[in-house]
């Protein structure tokens, strides 16, 4: 009896207080907000490393549109991706905050969104798994997306191109495991999933297609163990998804009906003939995403040793997808895993539709399936992170033991090497040196002549502007079936080429043999009064407004 209440006096005295819990979580959250300090920091740093082209610097012209006023973006023909409920309304919020338009907004939102990405993929990964193994399973999710590929930073850290897609496709995510199965959840995810389709139809495969797809099967008697309320609820989200599809499909064309921007649709092209280059060049494609290529053209030659070996070692984490997706279909129809077996398809949908699109000829097109990354590192996280981490306490116990200290020892040291070199990596690629935007030189030679209004090809239009801080505005234009210059309908803004808004005074060209812009130029505002050689181009000037002059798309 005595000791009894000798244990349980000890008892009181050690356990933790209220206070001391509070510490520590409070120190615990202190960690998590430094980590992503630290990550926000490195994604923006190796973000500067890639020049901004006239893609994100439209994005930029958009966003700033829409904070003084057009909010609808009326005028404006965008791509065939708007991104406008996603991340347009992120770059209005940074433009707000730094009260400027400028290539900035666009490594600040890079930055942001993979951090997000990283974060949330660790969370989706974590699953409900608690304690060591929920640890384990979140930290091979972020460590596998920690390290973007130098190759990859045009991919996943520079303009809006499918990667931030997946950041309102994972909160659907979270959304759906954490909340209680009830009616509200399938119509709070097919509204993000229908939010997200406005934005990017890529998530039909990322996201739509696949949830349907999966719930269909496993609800198929005999099939799946899934029962009653179970099977009703993944039907119901599989509903609420399709309605999303559609939705989304036909919300472009009422916003553009209520005066706004214009989608420009791109038909889809299959490359059935060309399937062998086509898995080569997806092969690279997945391997870059995961910061693994060592197969890219001229890569051993181009690239410093170091990142070499960083690449080399990420070869490990691709495996570990692979590994993950291929486990992820064998438990399909386990009850409770509609999550892993949706991620599993997903990942295969992408990697298929680049396989066979024509969009495989050459790596540029590898953002076309950037949704398989962070996917892939969920599933690898919620599927592997527990057995990596029975297997490393073995071998600790192995160790310990004195039990075969060489196998466990090397197993343990190579857990180790992947880790180091992990946030080596991280480091080596935020240290490299900023590379300022594309026409930067262009913009400084075009203000210091006191021009600021002309026209040039679609890659000198936008990005100039943005590259100027708005200082000069030059707007996109291209050679018409007459072989006179007309408006480029390619994330453009009609109010530009009105005459009696802007006075276009000169036309930028690359200048090169082969070039139609000087010819077209010529041919459609007569002889300039002077030319300059700037910054690298042709800059042709007239004593004229250009604008009066200018030919329109489709009439020639």
């Amino acid at each position: 009896m005595k000791t009894e209440r000798r244990e349980q006096r000890a008892g009181a005295v050690t356990a933790p207080s209220a206070g001391h819990q509070r510490t520590t979580r409070a120190e615990r959250a202190g960690l998590i907000a430094l980590a992503i300090g630290v990550l926000f920091f490195c994604y923006w740093r190796q973000s500067l490393s890639a020049a901004l082209s006239s893609d994100g610097s439209a994005n930029v012209l958009q966003a700033w549109a829409m904070l003084h006023g057009n909010v609808l973006l009326h005028g404006w023909r965008v791509s065939d991706v708007s991104f406008y409920p996603t991340e347009l309304p992120q770059y209005v919020l940074i433009e707000a905050v730094r009260g400027a338009a400028s290539p900035a907004v666009v490594h600040v939102a890079a930055a942001m969104t993979y951090t997000l990405l990283v974060l949330l993929a660790a969370l989706l990964a974590r699953g409900r798994a608690r304690g060591g193994e929920g640890l384990a399973r979140a930290l091979l999710a972020a460590g596998l997306m920690l390290t973007p590929q130098l190759n990859a930073t045009g991919i996943v850290l520079l303009s809006p191109d499918h990667t931030g897609t997946a950041v309102p496709l994972l909160v659907t995510w979270l959304l759906i495991e954490r909340a209680r199965p009830r009616w509200g959840v399938p119509v709070l995810a097919g509204l993000l999933l229908g939010w997200t389709m406005v934005a990017d139809t890529v998530v039909l495969l990322s996201g739509i297609i696949p949830l349907v797809v999966v719930a269909l099967v496993r609800s198929v008697p005999g099939l799946s163990q899934n029962r009653g309320a179970a099977r009703g609820y993944e039907l119901a989200l599989a509903g609420a998804a399709a309605v999303a599809g559609v939705a989304g499909a036909f919300a472009p064309r009422v916003i553009a009906a209520l005066g706004g921007y214009r989608e420009s649709p791109v038909p889809a092209t299959l490359a059935l003939g060309q399937l062998q280059h086509g898995a080569w060049v997806t092969l690279q494609a997945f391997l870059e995403l995961f910061g693994a290529n060592v197969f890219g053209f001229g890569f051993f030659g181009a690239a410093p040793a170091i990142e070499v070996v960083f690449v080399a070692l990420h070869l490990a984490g691709a495996l570990a997808v692979v590994c993950a997706t291929g486990v992820a279909f064998r438990r399909f129809f386990r009850p409770g895993e509609l999550i892993t077996a949706v991620f599993a398809v997903a990942v295969l949908a992408n990697a298929v539709a680049y396989l066979v699109s024509d969009q495989s000829q050459n790596l540029l097109g590898a953002r076309e399936m950037a949704a398989v990354l962070p996917l892939g590192a969920v599933l690898a996280g919620r599927l592997l992170g527990g057995k990596i981490l029975a297997w490393a306490s073995g071998t600790r116990s192995a160790i310990q033991a004195r039990r075969g200290p060489w196998l466990p020892g090397t197993a343990l040291a190579i857990l180790a090497v992947l880790v180091v070199g992990d946030l080596a990596a991280l480091g080596y690629r935020a240290a490299q040196p900023a590379v300022p935007p594309a026409n930067q030189a262009l913009a400084g030679w075009l203000r210091a002549h006191g021009l600021r209004d002309g026209l040039a090809s679609y890659w000198q239009a936008s990005s100039t502007t943005a590259d100027s801080g708005l200082r000069v505005q030059v707007s996109a234009v291209t050679p018409g079936r007459d072989g006179r210059l007309v408006p480029y309908e390619w994330e453009t803004d009609d109010a530009a080429y009105d005459p009696a808004r802007h006075d276009a005074s000169f036309v930028v060209a690359a200048g090169t043999p082969g070039d139609p812009i000087p010819g077209a130029a010529v041919a459609t505002f007569g002889r300039p009064q002077r030319v300059y050689r700037a910054a690298g181009y042709l800059v042709l000037v007239w004593d004229t407004n250009l604008l009066a002059r200018l030919g329109h798309p489709g009439i020639g």
